[in-house]
């Protein structure tokens, strides 16, 4: 009953849908009893000589006019019933899938997304299914045996009923044993199930690397092992739900074969007519549906029991990051940072340190350094994607676990390096962000990324579609097209998080003066490799295994003679090279 209670406050929510059905149930129930008393009343009647061909007609016409009824009825409440099951489904997966957009990247690196597929599907699945044919099975099925014990204890013999009810407790016995096997061994199918979508999400996102690479054998055994452990799980489950049927067969013949035995010595001693015994056989082909359905209610009861818990190992997950912030930050406002030491949850190496410094509205910074040098680690911070307290950010005056995240969010927005496209087409990836950006806006945007050509040359231009993660497009152009999109976010400031490192030095020369004639009231935080990218910028930090080593202008540091210099000339050198000069 553990489940009743985890979801009594959608039961509560949706109580009218479920009245509806448990009434017009009712009457079904109510109305199925007709039929077998008309039946053993035929049957007297046939017995005794006394049924007319008119009384027989009226009889059939009631049994019709009952079977009318009842189907109208259970349409009725297959459809009440059924619709707030599927509504429970939406709900569940709506409040799975908003709960993981509050997640850090952290949990990301705990949870594998075909485990998280599997959970939002399969698991959700197996919950939707609890909240309708379960409690169908639930109330219709207790429903319908006390309603037809009732109609056989007291409306026809108690001695005959108590003979036929003698293999219960027998039943009742093995369904407890069965159900024991069950709960195990969801667990382990469901386990399987998520172990098997990873393994299918891994080898779909990964094929053209395991084709590159001829992997295509592992890949196949592979998939194969997780996908025979799967299959043994679900048979371990199937076994156990097989057991079910037979149980159920052997206690209702046995019932019959009882009650059939101790009809027919009643009726030798006069004490029952042959119409009675007829009505009750009737009735107790009745008592097979409780029995089925509460075998079925066991069996989706474990199910979303242990679905559920699935779900809540996820859903009572805190975020990290927790959005209690009040405030909205101000267009223009300063940026301060003051980052003593950071080092990620778990780790001991320090990966920021030292770094201190503050950006003016309107104004760009630039960040370099070798790979590993804490460069992006300084936009999660900046993002608050992880905190730590010798880790200071504020706008103003304002720190930011004071700020709302949708706040600090919507006034910043990034460009990775690895940029991501949705299978849908270039206009609609480009206003992701601005979903009611006007075409003209679009193209303004694809202009200003230097993408605008590019996207023209396809037969269906901006309608043309990218295919998975943009699949049908160059790492030079998806970098371009992520940059467009940030544009027509216009957020108020713009981090480049290595985000033109696919495209050549002439056309990244040509996106940067777009971006400075564009953004001049706009901050921008260019993060890069190729220092050319952070020439203009009104100041550069250089890091070095996370602490900041060199800072200035472009020219103040060449002066210099440090590291920035000298890969300055290394990068002029390697980029005259390639150009043949």
């Amino acid at each position: 009953m553990w489940l009743f209670g985890q979801l009594r406050w959608y039961f509560r929510l949706q109580w009218r849908r479920y009245s509806i059905a448990m009434v017009l149930l009712s009457l079904v129930a109510l109305l199925n009893l007709l039929p077998p008393w008309i039946s053993g009343r035929v049957v007297d009647a046939v017995a005794a000589g006394t049924l007319s061909m008119d009384q027989l007609l009226r009889q059939l016409a009631l049994i019709l006019l009952v079977a009318a009824f009842v189907y109208v009825f259970r349409y009725l409440w297959r459809l009440s019933l059924y619709s707030a099951s599927y509504q429970l489904g939406a709900l569940l997966r709506r409040r799975f899938y908003e709960h993981l957009l509050r997640q850090p990247p952290a949990f990301f690196q705990r949870h594998k997304t075909g485990d998280l597929m599997a959970r939002a599907t399969s698991d959700v699945n197996a919950v939707e299914m609890f909240a309708g044919e379960a409690m169908l099975a639930m109330f219709d099925g207790v429903l319908t045996g006390v309603v037809v014990l009732c109609v056989l204890l007291f409306g026809i013999d108690w001695r005959l009923t108590l003979v036929a009810l003698l293999p219960w407790p027998l039943m009742a016995y093995w369904f407890w044993r069965i159900n024991t096997e069950l709960h195990a061994g969801f667990v382990s199918a469901q386990e399987q199930f998520s172990v098997l979508n990873d393994r299918a999400q891994e080898s779909i996102t990964g094929i053209r690397m395991v084709k590159a690479y001829g992997l295509e054998q592992r890949a196949i055994a592979s998939f194969d092992a997780a996908a025979l452990a799967a299959s043994d799980a679900n048979m371990r489950v199937a076994r156990s739900e097989a057991k079910y049927d037979p149980v159920i067969f052997l206690t209702v013949g046995s019932s019959f074969l009882l009650a059939i035995a101790c009809g027919a010595w009643l009726i030798h001693r006069g004490e029952l007519s042959v119409g009675q015994l007829t009505s009750f056989t009737l009735y107790l082909g009745f008592l097979i549906w409780p029995m089925f359905a509460y075998g079925w209610l066991l069996n989706l009861l474990e199910r979303g029991v242990v679905a559920y818990r699935r779900l809540n190992e996820v859903m009572e997950t805190a975020p990290d990051i927790a959005d209690t912030g009040t405030w909205n930050i101000a267009p223009d406002a300063t940026l301060h940072w003051d980052v003593r030491e950071f080092r990620y949850p778990g780790h001991e190496q320090i990966v920021l340190a030292n770094f201190t410094g503050r950006l003016q509205s309107g104004h760009s910074l630039g960040i370099v350094g070798a790979t590993g040098s804490g460069k992006s680690t300084f936009v999660r911070l900046l993002l608050r994607q992880y905190e730590h307290p010798q880790a200071h950010f504020r706008f103003d005056d304002i720190p930011l676990r004071e700020l709302k995240l949708e706040s600090l969010r919507r006034h910043i927005v990034v460009v990775p390096q690895e940029s991501f496209l949705f299978s849908t087409t270039i206009a609609a990836n480009i206003a992701l962000g601005n979903p009611d950006a006007t075409p003209d806006a679009i193209a303004q945007a694809a202009r200003l990324a230097n993408v605008h050509d590019d996207i023209l040359a396809f037969p269906d231009g901006y309608d043309t579609l990218v295919g998975e993660k943009g699949i049908t497009l160059s790492g030079g152009q998806k970098q371009r097209l992520a940059i467009a999109r940030a544009l027509l976010m216009d957020a108020a400031i713009l981090v480049l998080d290595d985000a033109l490192s696919a495209v050549d030095v002439a056309t990244e020369q040509q996106i940067l003066q777009h971006l400075r004639e564009a953004r001049r009231a706009r901050t921008t935080i260019i993060i890069c490799h190729r220092l050319t990218a952070v020439e203009q910028a009104d100041h550069i930090v250089v890091l070095s295994h996370g602490q900041p080593t060199e800072q200035g202008r472009h020219h103040a540091l060449l002066a210099a003679d440090g590291w920035y210099a000298q890969m300055y000339r290394y990068q002029q050198i390697e980029q005259a090279v390639e150009e043949g000069r």
